[in-house]
């Protein structure tokens, strides 16, 4: 459903101008391939050309698609002067697992951090921070990390950090590796961080990398005090809220009972925390602009994960249904000819991010990544969207697996689960699957797969869609 702007307040984006950025990214052709570094050098100018980018990295917690409301300088600046991809995901919906495969280019099944408690089972040798530090980028983060991780433990290959210990007011963090509680709304101090951080670079002439990540959206979904009564724009649900027959669904969905009240509020609560990060962004747009480095700094925006608002009865995300793993995706660097205003209809997901930012600092891609840069042609079909289950409680869904195009989604849910390392336990045997034909049912409201035949299941390709889903959970 679409989403229309707030109204402007102090320092923002006015509604005409966020109206005619939109436009203009809605009028463009659409991407097929992005301009590769050394084809797009003479979109630049002489030696800014040449020289490597700086490299900011935006990742937002359960920020949704259909938040678009509470972005607006931020779509402004990366949608109006960059690329929107229309097809973004998440290719495992819950936190740790998806920002170890942007660090790493790697499915959850390969970098091993299967849920939230297995961070550390991440290999730091892998991940786009090291490269980058090793190849000579100053580096910093500034926000959330990774779940589990101890606070008092220093992120490896960031050279400069404020590492928080998640929370909205007065948390603690980890600066530099010294523990303390800093006062004040987080996404504030993230902002302030990071601006610090970017006026070194008059004095530092490293390029850099900035990974900055916000609590927002995430629950509790505490907005900063001036946004906490902000009307936000009225709410009717979709037709997949909450869904009043569910008999085609897996055990946990039939049983789920969030309604469209819930989800009112769950959006109400992650617009209002958005706010302030839309804030963040323009600040740090506003920065760059000023040091003179706007032209060449490859600009990442993404969550790290979607979030449902009552779809199917349900409001939270780990779940195989679209709200759930598809998320928000922008990317912006005008000095390599990607600041026009366009869209991409590619299927891109998290893992792609760490190949993109590598080959934009012209670093080799190193072995086992499975994504593949977005400054390049390749395009794939299909997506493996995938979730363990961690511990063996009988709450919520089952480990799953699921085959995602544009046009249909298969999954299969398996007897499988996963203790706080990672550390995969159970006979793997199919339990329930599901078919959607996204095309006539976007919403996900008939499982084409329940109580079908054999000849219906035939007639869908699904022999030939679980043997594909089989190959990438095994590749």
């Amino acid at each position: 459903m679409s989403e229309h702007p707030r109204t402007p307040r102090t320092g923002s984006v006015g509604r005409r101008g966020f109206i005619a950025g939109a436009a203009a990214v809605a009028a463009s052709a659409t991407a097929t391939g992005l301009a590769h570094p050394a084809a797009a050098a003479a979109a630049g100018n002489g030696s800014a050309a040449a020289a490597r980018p700086n490299i900011l990295l935006i990742v937002t917690d359960d920020q949704p698609k259909h938040t678009d409301w509470a972005i607006p300088q931020t779509i402004d600046w990366l949608g109006g002067h960059g690329v929107t991809f229309t097809h973004g995901h998440s290719a495992t919906p819950l936190c740790a697992p998806s920002r170890s495969s942007i660090f790493s280019g790697r499915h959850a099944h390969h970098h091993g951090v299967r849920n939230n408690a297995a961070s550390h089972s991440l290999d730091q040798s892998t991940t786009v921070q090291r490269h980058l530090a090793q190849a000579g980028y100053r580096t910093g983060l500034f926000g959330k990390y990774l779940n589990s991780w101890t606070l008092a433990d220093n992120p490896p290959h960031f050279e400069e950090f404020a590492l928080l210990q998640p929370g909205y007011n007065n948390a603690r963090w980890n600066v530099d590796g010294t523990v303390q509680q800093l006062s004040g709304y987080t996404t504030n101090i993230v902002k302030n961080r990071t601006l610090a951080f970017l006026d070194k670079s008059t004095t530092d002439t490293r390029p850099w990398f900035a990974y900055v990540t916000p609590y927002a959206s995430h629950a509790p979904n505490t907005p900063a005090p001036k946004y906490a009564e902000t009307p936000v724009p009225a709410w009717n649900g979709r037709p997949s809220v909450p869904e009043d027959d569910r008999s085609d669904k897996p055990p946990y969905i039939r049983n789920a009972t969030s309604t469209l009240d819930d989800g009112r509020e769950t959006r109400t609560r992650q617009l209002r925390s958005l706010l302030s990060v839309d804030d963040a962004v323009q600040a740090i747009r506003e920065k760059l602009a000023a040091l003179g480095q706007l032209e060449n700094t490859l600009v990442i925006f993404t969550g790290d994960n979607g979030y449902t608002w009552a779809d199917h009865g349900w409001t939270k995300k780990s779940v195989p249904y679209s709200p759930a793993h598809e998320v928000p995706f922008y990317l912006s660097w005008p000095a390599r000819g990607l600041g026009g205003g366009t869209t991409d209809q590619r299927i891109v997901a998290n893992i792609d991010i760490a190949p993109t930012i590598l080959d934009a600092a012209g670093i080799a891609r190193p072995a086992g990544q499975d994504g593949r840069s977005l400054l390049g042609p390749a395009a794939r079909d299909h997506l493996l969207v995938q979730w363990w289950k961690q511990g063996t409680g009988a709450e919520g869904p089952t480990s799953w697996a699921s085959y995602v195009a544009k046009d249909k989604q298969y999954t299969e849910y398996y007897d499988l689960r996963t203790d706080a390392a990672g550390n995969v336990s159970g006979t793997g045997q199919v339990t329930f699957r599901e078919y959607y034909d996204l095309a006539a049912d976007p919403y996900q409201l008939k499982n084409l797969l329940y109580q079908a035949t054999p000849a219906q299941e035939q007639a869908l390709g699904v022999p030939a869609l679980a043997a594909q889903l089989a190959a990438d959970r095994s590749a």
